[in-house]
């Protein structure tokens, strides 16, 4: 009885210390960047390291935008999202590793983002692998450059 009581006890004190201590982190999704015009149609930041756990939530700062997984580019056992069209959108990431993201409307022109959840990068050979459209080539080029 004691050994089932202290298990419950170290369940419960783990459950509740990681909602505790979750965050919430914000995205701007934006037409153009702050302080300079001529980087149009970026996530701001570009690159959010989290912990497991975490939420992050992207904001509609300007209109046209969204936030999808893009397929190929999530840590195994993630589960895809895809926001809906200027609209704020929440999303809580339990798997560890690195995450790519794009915005439908602008993901050709290199409006693409990365999460690192914890300090796992294994998958990022990965994301590497993944075929891209456009300016998004280059845009995942570089991003995946800061974080090796």
């Amino acid at each position: 009885m004691r050994i089932l009581f202290n298990a419950l006890t170290v369940l419960f004190v783990t459950v509740f210390a990681s909602a505790t201590y979750a965050e919430t982190y914000f995205v701007k999704m934006l037409n153009a960047a702050s302080g300079d015009s001529q980087q149009t149609n970026l996530f701001e930041p570009a690159i959010l390291n989290v912990k497991q756990g975490d939420t992050v939530t992207f904001l509609p700062v300007d209109s046209g935008h969204n936030s999808a997984s893009k397929r190929g580019m999530l840590p195994d056992g993630a589960e895809p999202w895809n926001s809906p069209l200027d609209e704020e959108f929440s999303v809580t990431l339990t798997v560890l590793g690195v995450y790519g993201y794009v915005c439908f409307p602008h993901y050709e022109m290199g409006m693409v983002g990365l999460i690192v959840v914890g300090e796992n990068t294994d998958n990022i050979a990965a994301l590497k692998k993944v075929r891209q459209a456009g300016a998004a080539r280059k845009a995942f080029r570089r991003l995946l450059k800061k974080i090796e």
